[in-house]
C-alpha cells in the first residue's frame, strides 16, 4: 500500500512539473521524466525512445525531442555533446564533468573533478563565465579490462 502511494506522489510531482513548464502532462511525458529520474546513463533522444514505445505505441520521437528540449531549456536536464555520434541527456542539472569511453561508446560523471567546477569564478579575466563544462576522452575500466 506504501508504495503505492509513493508512485501516486512522484506522479503527481512529475505531472506540477509538466505542468510548470507550460506542458501537458500526458503519459508520454510522465514516462519520459521517470526514465530520466535517477538515470545515471546518459541516455540519448533515440535510446529514450526505443526504451518507452514499447509501452507507448503513439509515442513519436518528436515528442521525445520536443520534451526534452523543454527539460533542457528550462534547466532540469543538461544536453551534453561528448558523444561525437549524437547529443545524451543528463538529468543532473549541475556543473559537474564528465567521460565518454571511445571504444564502448558509454559516458560516465567524474565526480571528483565537480568540486573543482563548482570553485570557478563567474569572471575569468574579463571573461563573464555562465556555464561551465568539462568533458574527458579515452577508455573506461571495463573496456581497460578486456
Amino acid at each position: 500500500m506504501e508504495r503505492k502511494k509513493e508512485r501516486r506522489e512522484k506522479r503527481n510531482e512529475r505531472a506540477s512539473k509538466l505542468r510548470r513548464l507550460g506542458l501537458r502532462a500526458t503519459p508520454q511525458r510522465l514516462a519520459i521524466l521517470a526514465f530520466l529520474e535517477g538515470n545515471r546513463n546518459h541516455p540519448s533522444a533515440e535510446e529514450i525512445y526505443q526504451a518507452l514505445k514499447p509501452r507507448f505505441p503513439s509515442l513519436s520521437l518528436a515528442t521525445v525531442y520536443g520534451t526534452l528540449e523543454i527539460l533542457e531549456q528550462s534547466g532540469e536536464i543538461q544536453v551534453l555533446t561528448i558523444d561525437p555520434e549524437r547529443r545524451r541527456f543528463d538529468p543532473d542539472p549541475t556543473p559537474h564533468a564528465h567521460f565518454y569511453c571511445q571504444l564502448c561508446g558509454r559516458v560516465f560523471d567524474l565526480p571528483r573533478v565537480q568540486p573543482a567546477l563548482e570553485k570557478l569564478p563567474e569572471e575569468i579575466e574579463g571573461f563573464w563565465v555562465e556555464k561551465v563544462s568539462l568533458s574527458a576522452y579515452g577508455v573506461c575500466p571495463a573496456c581497460r579490462k578486456r
